[in-house]
């Protein structure tokens, strides 16, 4: 099984590279004020899925940490209960 995962990921990594050879052009992105930066499209395409990669990781952090937190009382209650039994 760890060889069909590594021969995937290598399938993927080509077809990755593929698409970052092919579009290699440069655009153009323009922003307020007249700024503008220019940058091969795959290089766009690949910062604009990070940054909501770690916008989702974000925004999946604050429920995380409200499960801890249930879970660190819920936690202590049980431990007081099970104080009062004995």
């Amino acid at each position: 099984m760890r060889y069909f995962y590594a021969a995937l990921g290598f399938a993927l990594f080509l077809v990755a590279l593929g698409f970052a050879l092919k579009n290699a052009e440069p655009i153009t992105l323009h922003y307020y004020l007249g700024f503008a930066w220019q940058a091969p499209l795959s290089l766009t395409l690949l910062i604009a899925f990070c940054a909501g990669v770690l916008a989702g990781l974000i925004a999946g952090l604050s429920l995380l940490v409200a499960q801890r937190r249930r879970l660190i009382g819920l936690q202590r209650e049980l431990d007081t209960l099970q104080t009062r039994q004995e």
